[in-house]
């Protein structure tokens, strides 16, 4: 039930690439399909574990190996949300950044066939928000978890910056 042997060290490596690979799979997915998941987008996550398990702990069956897989699993995932918290470019390349997809009325669709949101989502996303059309959309965000923003015009704040900025010196006399 309980065995220790080199296989241990090989279930850990083959966890981290296994672990590796997926994040990898996920982040190229886009960010709708993380956020956003659909019947068939669970289906494929379950049958993606499934299909990864031998993968990471190969014919060891043990409980082990399986809590030496799960442990890696945790541990990398540790690791890796401490080094997204703290390093803005690995942060940028494994959660993404925000994508503008309506801007003062204006549907971008190149923003929205990158993301590969259809406008009949779109549509039905401003209606859940309680918008009546698009002219009235200041703002709409996909965000990095998958989630859509929306602001409506009269919602934007009134600022205007300045065309030049003003740098202030310390004069040191």
């Amino acid at each position: 039930m309980f065995t220790f042997d080199w296989n241990l060290t090989t279930i850990f490596l083959r966890t981290a690439i296994v672990y590796s690979c997926v994040l990898i799979g996920l982040r190229l997915s886009g960010k709708r399909e993380v956020g956003q998941m659909t019947p068939f987008d669970l289906v494929l996550l379950m049958l993606l574990s499934n299909a990864v398990q031998n993968a990471m702990t190969g014919p060891d069956t043990s409980v082990t190996g399986g809590l030496v897989a799960a442990a890696t699993l945790l541990a990398i995932n540790l690791l890796v949300t401490r080094f997204v918290w703290r390093n803005r470019r690995l942060r940028k390349f494994v959660e993404g950044t925000p994508t503008l997809l309506i801007h003062h009325g204006a549907i971008l669709e190149a923003n929205l066939a990158r993301e590969r949101i259809s406008l009949d989502d779109l549509h039905e996303i401003i209606r859940e928000r309680g918008v009546e059309s698009v002219k009235d959309v200041g703002l709409a965000v996909l965000e990095v978890d998958g989630t859509i923003s929306i602001l409506k015009t009269n919602e934007l704040p009134n600022t205007h910056k300045s065309q030049h900025r003003m740098r202030f010196l310390r004069r040191h006399d």
